[in-house]
């Protein structure tokens, strides 16, 4: 196995986190106008407003996957745009980053720290699960409504 590591954001590694994440999401669903404006302006979106973008990588160096995390008001964060490349998927390279956006997000004092997805992402969902993440009608309520394609709302158990 490949020895990953965590990359925070530059402003080179922008383009990465777009493909990445637009791959994803046109696989499964649209491209909604919400998801092509974040994707498009990640510094303004998310790093200016406080949050955090990483990157895992493998020992090369190539990007394998990328995740946000963005404040949401109020204390809660949102982990957001999290994608590993089809070509890296298995490798453990998600649960890895899925593990560092976590231990960030702590960091932050984050409460809640939560997650909005679709049940047709069945093996995100099951890592959210094992990771900790816990299904919330709160979090359903309180945000789930931003996003057309939002049927799974998750907080991070404490």
């Amino acid at each position: 196995m490949t020895a990953l590591h965590i990359v925070e954001y530059r402003d080179d590694l922008a383009a990465d986190f777009y493909a990445i994440n637009a791959a994803w999401i046109h696989a499964m669903f649209v491209l909604e106008a919400h998801d092509e404006h974040v994707l498009s302006h990640p510094r303004e979106t998310i790093i200016d407003q406080g949050g955090t973008i990483l990157f895992v990588a493998d020992e090369g160096g190539t990007i394998l996957g990328t995740g946000a995390l963005m404040p949401t008001g109020d204390g809660a964060i949102e982990l957001t745009k999290m994608g590993v490349d089809e070509a890296a998927r298995g490798t453990g390279a998600g649960a890895f980053l899925l593990a560092a956006l976590i231990e960030r997000g702590r960091a932050l004092s984050a409460a809640p720290l939560y997650l909005l997805t679709n049940a047709r992402c069945e093996a995100a969902v099951h890592l959210y699960e094992k990771a900790g993440f816990a299904h919330d009608a709160e979090i359903m309520a309180r945000y789930g409504a931003t996003y057309e394609r939002c049927d799974v709302a998750m907080r991070l158990a404490v």
